[in-house]
This record gives structure tokens, sequence and C-alpha cells, in this order.
């Protein structure tokens, strides 16, 4: 029996911290007000709607990304409730190209909750904040910290990386238990004062020491007492045996193009892209060639590209068909009443709107 069981079946308290873990946080607090990050344009500020902005947008994107499409949201959404009024076609053309969609409309719904059940003010605290939509664990815990001082910890996928590397945490994170485990340790670590500064410098050193490949471990704050380091092996960490198996799929999207303007379908409100405005696809060149067969005008196979998404990669080839200028308006809608809901838009008015990144490049 592990001494853990032991103390699990005997009702025992953990052990208390050693000197080197009691000492991670002064260490991470130090470093972070000399060498952290000070000037990037979410920092200095208590305002929620601000910091919970940044923290949607840095999941699982880099921070340099991040950069123009946050000025970008705040020139045209200058608060969570102007936010909130903002049609989601608005919200959505803003994030284009910035991936993971579902982000921007809980985005929309957070903003219009905020609004519409807590007068336009965020709350005060992680545990009020998790009951927001799209708001999770860590989220809120990053807002309550830098808005409202909290003391409770975080645990990004920097975060993690950094603690189970530090602690030698090496239990699977695809088991909610080891999960768990993971975030009472966060917590044990937690210092009295300067939670901000603490919660700063642990983002910090994932983002730019403590990195997922070749770590900069010799520069390091945490390194003497790091057990990664000790055992000359930080990559191994943090474990998570649960791999995203990729898939593949090949598809023919259709560019339907007539006087000057393109046939736009919107995406359904699940699955990839949801809720955007897209091409109609096809399954295979067979399927495209059977349905476009007797249509007016002519068609053009263009190059075929793959774009990589979380779960696959998908190749697409476009088809690029123009319908002649002077076919019948009622001959057309006939054509296009196979996708119902499109419609027809200038590339002026498609580049307005919310595309997927691949699209707005075609498009020019």
């Amino acid at each position: 029996m592990t001494a853990a069981a032991a103390r699990a079946v005997l009702n025992l308290a953990p052990p208390a911290r050693g000197v080197e873990e009691a000492g991670i946080a002064e260490r991470v607090i130090a470093w972070q007000r000399q060498h952290g990050r000070h000037t990037l344009p979410w920092q200095n500020t208590r305002d929620p709607y601000r910091v919970w902005l940044s923290e949607i947008m840095l999941q699982q994107t880099q921070v340099a990304t991040v950069l123009g499409y946050y000025t970008r949201f705040l020139d045209r959404f200058s608060d969570v409730q102007a936010l909130a009024a903002a049609p989601l076609d608005d919200v959505l053309a803003l994030w284009s190209g910035l991936g993971y969609y579902s982000r921007a409309r809980h985005l929309h719904r957070c903003a219009q909750a905020v609004v519409a059940a807590h007068g336009g003010q965020f709350p005060a605290t992680s545990a009020a904040l998790q009951t927001l939509p799209g708001i999770g664990r860590s989220t809120a815990a990053a807002i309550a910290a830098f808005c409202f001082g909290e003391r409770v910890a975080i645990l990004d996928g920097n975060v993690k990386r950094v603690l189970t590397r530090v602690l030698g945490f090496d239990g699977d994170l695809a088991e909610p238990a080891q999960e768990r485990a993971l975030w009472q340790r966060a917590t044990a670590l937690l210092p009295e004062h300067g939670i901000e500064s603490y919660t700063q410098g642990l983002m910090d050193l994932g983002a730019t020491l403590c990195t997922p490949r070749s770590p900069k471990c010799l520069i390091c704050p945490l390194s003497a007492g790091c057990v990664a380091a000790a055992q000359s092996d930080p990559e191994r960490y943090p474990v998570k045996t649960r791999k995203l198996k990729r898939r593949r799929r090949d598809q023919v999207w259709l560019w339907l193009q007539w006087q000057g303007r393109v046939w736009l379908v919107r995406r359904p409100e699940s699955g990839v892209w949801a809720g955007l405005w897209s091409w109609p696809e096809f399954d295979t060149a067979q399927a495209a060639a059977a349905a476009s067969a007797a249509w007016p005008g002519t068609g053009e196979w263009l190059p075929s590209f793959t774009h990589a998404l979380t779960h696959f990669d998908w190749t697409l080839r476009p088809l690029r068909w123009t319908l002649p200028p002077d076919a019948g308006p009622a001959a057309v809608d006939s054509l296009v009443a196979v996708w119902p809901g499109g419609r027809w838009c200038c590339i002026e008015e498609a580049r307005a709107m919310g595309l997927p990144a691949p699209l707005r490049k075609l498009l020019g």
C-alpha cells in the first residue's frame, strides 16, 4: 500500500509541504515582477471585461495571434453592454481566423448573461463566474485573481505543464481523479499575498521558459527544486495518455458566382465552423460533377488544399462555377434552392461576414 493510500485509509491529512515546495510561490512572484511580461494590452487592469476577453481569446491560441484580434474587438465592442447588444454575425466576423469558433458564440452568450442577469457587472468570485456560459474553472479563477484578488488556483495548459514538472506529478491527466489531484496540489501552493503576480508568473513561465519542447531550465527560477529538471526529462510531463486520433476528410467546396456575387450558406449551429457563412459542400468530385451537369455557365477546378483542425485534417477542393450574367433569376433560384437559407453576397459584403479563414483567403 502506498503512503497516500495508507493516509486515506486512516483518514489522515496529507503531509506538510517541504521547504522547496513551500518556496515555489515566492520565487514565482519575485521572478514575475522582475522578468515576467508586463506590457500586454490586457495587463495592468482590473476591468473584468478586458481580462475575460483576453482569457477566452488566449485559449489554445498564441499571444502573437491574439494581439490584433483583441485590439479590434475592443475598438468595436468597448464594453460588455456593446458586445451583448451586437448581432452574433458581427461577433463571428471579427473572430474569423482566430479559430475555435464556439468561443465566439459563448463569448456573445456570456455577455448577454452578464447584462441580463448581473446588471452588466461581472460576478466577483470564481464560483459565480463559472455559472456563466463559456467560463470554466481556470478561466473563472484567472478573472477572479486578476480583477478581484481572490486567492484561487488556475490550471490552464501552460500552468499544468509548469506544475507537473516542478512537482514531478506523473498522474495521468486523462483521468478525472488525477486532474482533481493536481487541482488540490495547485491550490495548496497558493501564496497568502501577491496572487496577481503569482498567477501571471505561472502563465509567463509556461509561455516563455517552461515550453513543451526544449524548456529553458538553466534560467528558470524553479529549476533548483524542479523534479523534472533533476530527472533531466522535463518533456515527459505532463502525462496524458489519451491522445486524439486524427482523422481525414475530403470534400468539394462549391464556389458559385453570378453577376459578381457569391452564394453563401449558413453552417449548422454545431460542428466545424458552426454558425459561420461558407460555401456548399459535396462529399465527392463525382457528386459535384453530377449535380452541376445541367447547370448553365462554366466550371473550373482549383487546386485542393488541406486545412488542419483540432481532430482532423480537412482536404477541400474548390469548384468555381460561374453562372452566365444573363441567367434568369427564376432559373438561378431553382438551382440554389437545394441550399435553403443561403444568400448572394458581393465580395465586399462577404468579407464583412463571419467566414472560415480559408474561404476568406480564397476571396482575397
